[in-house]
């Protein structure tokens, strides 16, 4: 273990040198040390042992995630890209992966397994650069003894595993925000990065523009500590958010045909109109009795001890972290994933905690790792998995050979947005599901096609296929509808020809099972 961390990490630090360096504080900032620290972080870090330990662990952390999260890691990212390269037959409204689709289908290796796991793989070494800067940005703020043990936090910890190589906006949010932290200027530290920082939070803005809440209270500090205040905003703030904003306007109207300004429609839809709150609400305090707690699980309590311990400079990022979490407690719809950005600011009071643990260091670390490694292993390889089970079957589906009148048409009777779709498949089959639009004309009465469908299961679908005609090949549905339309089945020749297993809670219209029906032709034997 001692050798492991020598390799990582550079050597032990010991007590007494740790004191030594400490004795010539005034000569530290000017060292040749230290500026060799400072000019060889870069973008990658200080140590190339270090960095091939990380991604290595995170593409190991890629393939253990063998689950679904939420719709968004495909319906804003992976479908819309492959609508817009392969063009079938879905439309919608974000770009995400395009990049990796175009380059896959030019060199022509666009399977449906590169499909999957490329965008994944990228997001990967992502999240391990962005775990390397943070290690840096803490050796670079305090000793290498506080950053391993930050590093070791963000490592260890259940939900960045769980989210950090998901092709959702949250996670490169996430990223995001250990590479801008490494550059932003803490108190007594030199401010000459501040371009970098600001260029960085900008671009997380773009990205997702709720980036801003977690931001607005650095931002402001950095303000108040800045002795030269009006340069600050002219040639620094100004510029940047002029620079982004026209990129960003630039690739919109490239993409959409129009000028459109995509961050104030997300405030629009979504604070404004409160339009999230169409797909679900939870009280004002869900995030700090659920939410908070759950997403940092068994760190929780050496977070609470760290806070304690931290140094002045730091408390700004624990006000960061409730600013942040009080500002989504006004929003009706609240997620899990919406919080994750604030991961590795809380990774560095939980660092500090272990750092200054004594005897019961040993027992924290260990209970650390065990308890972590097995939510890992249960949200990653099995809760949630039956939605990316059953396309893998279907994908079996796709036979170019087949005459028109014998090609497989699916529906999906489950929740909108259930599960992924043409990126898992990768041809173009006819396939349906329920879908769930929000209303945009506050026609109070409106009732979208899902609710509609779950309301009286049986009669819609009497209705909707009044014809033989018309039936989709095959059906796809959790356990909990089975007996609700087994009339429909029995008189329409569905029979049952797969069962994949999805998670062992069920929730309302979301079972425990998921069940694939094939209609059964005349002529079938």
């Amino acid at each position: 273990m001692e050798m492991l961390r020598t390799r990582l990490f550079g050597g032990k630090h010991s007590a007494a040198s740790e004191t030594v360096r400490l004795r010539k504080r005034k000569s530290t900032l000017y060292s040749k040390e230290r500026c060799n620290t400072e000019l060889g972080t870069g973008l990658l870090g200080p140590n190339t042992y270090l960095i091939m330990f990380s991604v290595t662990l995170r593409m190991v952390n890629c393939f253990l995630v063998q689950t679904s999260f939420v719709p968004d890691e495909y319906w804003q990212s992976l479908e819309v890209a492959h609508n817009m390269v392969f063009k079938y037959p879905f439309r919608f409204q974000f770009v995400h992966a395009l990049f990796f689709y175009k380059l896959l289908q030019i060199f022509k290796k666009d399977t449906v397994q590169l499909l999957i796991w490329v965008p994944r793989l990228v997001q990967s070494l992502l999240a391990a650069l962005a775990d390397v800067k943070l290690y840096s940005m803490m050796k670079k703020q305090e000793n290498a003894e506080i950053a391993t043990w930050v590093y070791f936090s963000q490592l260890c910890s259940w939900f960045t595993w769980y989210c950090s190589t998901r092709t959702i906006t949250n996670s490169m949010e996430a990223v995001l925000t250990s590479f801008t932290l490494y550059y932003y200027p803490f108190q007594g530290t030199k401010t000459g990065s501040s371009l970098k920082y600001l260029a960085l939070t900008a671009f997380a803005v773009v990205v997702r523009p709720t980036a801003v809440i977690l931001w607005l209270p650095l931002l402001f500090y950095h303000f108040w500590q800045e002795l030269k205040k009006l340069d600050l905003l002219l040639y620094k703030c100004l510029p940047v958010g002029c620079l982004t904003l026209g990129i960003s306007l630039t690739i919109d109207r490239i993409f959409y045909g129009e000028w459109v300004m995509v961050q104030w429609n997300f405030l629009r839809f979504n604070v404004i109109q409160n339009m999230g709150s169409f797909y679900g609400s939870h009280s004002w305090h869900w995030y700090f009795t659920q939410g908070f707690p759950v997403i940092m699980g068994t760190h929780f309590p050496f977070f609470i001890h760290g806070c304690l311990l931290v140094p002045k400079k730091y408390r700004v990022l624990l006000i960061a972290v409730i600013w942040t979490l009080v500002v989504y407690s006004f929003l009706s719809h609240k997620e899990f994933r919406f919080i994750y950005p604030l991961m590795p600011l809380c990774m560095v009071f939980c660092g500090y905690s272990l750092a200054n643990l004594k005897a019961w260091k040993k027992p924290a670390i260990c209970f650390l790792l065990f308890s972590n490694v097995c939510l890992v292993l249960y949200t990653g390889l099995i809760h949630q998995r039956g939605t990316l089970d059953v396309m893998q079957h279907i994908q079996l589906l796709c036979k170019d050979t087949l005459p028109e009148k014998d090609k497989p048409s699916l529906l999906f009777l489950m929740p909108c947005h259930s599960t992924p779709f043409y990126s898992h498949v990768h041809c173009p089959i006819k396939m349906h599901f329920l879908e769930c639009p929000p209303d945009l004309t506050g026609n109070n009465s409106y009732v979208d096609e899902a609710d509609m469908f779950f309301e009286e299961p049986l009669k819609w679908l009497n209705i909707r296929f009044s014809g033989q005609a018309s039936l989709p090949t095959h059906l796809v549905f959790y356990n909990v509808m089975e007996q609700k339309i087994e009339p429909f089945l029995k008189t329409r020749n569905y029979v049952k020809t797969a069962i994949f297993f999805h998670t062992h809670v069920s929730d309302g219209r979301i079972g425990s099972h998921i069940h694939l029906y094939k209609r059964k032709m005349m002529d079938d034997s």
